[in-house]
């Protein structure tokens, strides 16, 4: 069980990130939305049998402004089990010249989805992108036998991430409180990643 909050200010350690953690939900298939037309063609690829280098390279490239590190630490067998579960589908995004995003669906848990990764590279942000590959995650988890799509997001991620799956048909039902190290001292991210986050090698 999660340890309850006092109200009021809490230290934290030297070396830690604190954020705050929004979890949405929705339990009913939303209804489709108007396309909206692309700067760029856009295909989505199914990893079948996901490289773990690969893999981590795309996870690196979406989701260092957001300090995604999970996968980084995680060890390569760890991994290698979730990516290759048949309950779990990765995707990737690409467009004409490159690979723009990535997005993971677990079906682990019996009757749920969890849309466990869902990203942009920071170029691709703001072009319609996201939309397609949103209305992607939800056409393909809701075509599995499903009660309940959930996502998480948090205070370090987009400052529009809430927002965007508010309107895409999920609505929050808890907030949570996460401490982690921060990567960019552990070196699994490099010092500059994420400036808008103040590095945590303060004394606390």
């Amino acid at each position: 069980m999660m340890p309850t909050l006092s109200p009021g200010y809490a230290s934290v350690p030297a070396g830690m990130l604190a954020n705050v953690v929004t979890c949405l939900e929705m339990r009913e298939k939303p209804r489709p939305r108007a396309a909206r037309p692309m700067e760029q063609p856009l295909t989505l690829t199914r990893m079948e049998e996901p490289d773990i280098a690969a893999y981590r390279a795309l996870f690196r490239a979406v989701g260092q402004d957001w300090l995604w590190c999970s996968r980084l630490l995680m060890a390569d067998d760890k991994l290698r089990d979730i990516l290759e579960s048949p309950e779990v589908e990765v995707y990737t995004l690409s467009g004409t010249h490159r690979k723009l995003g990535l997005l993971e669906l677990d079906f682990r848990q019996k009757g749920e989805c969890e849309l466990a990764f869902f990203g942009l590279v920071p170029e691709a942000i703001g072009q319609g992108a996201g939309r397609f590959l949103m209305d992607e995650a939800l056409r393909r988890a809701w075509a599995k036998p499903i009660e309940r799509l959930w996502v998480h997001t948090c205070t370090l991620d987009h400052p529009a991430a809430v927002d965007f799956y508010r309107r895409s048909g999920f609505q929050p039902y808890q907030f949570m409180v996460e401490l982690q190290p921060d990567p960019r001292l552990t070196g699994h991210l490099p010092r500059e990643a994420a400036p808008h986050v103040p590095l945590a090698d303060f004394k606390a």
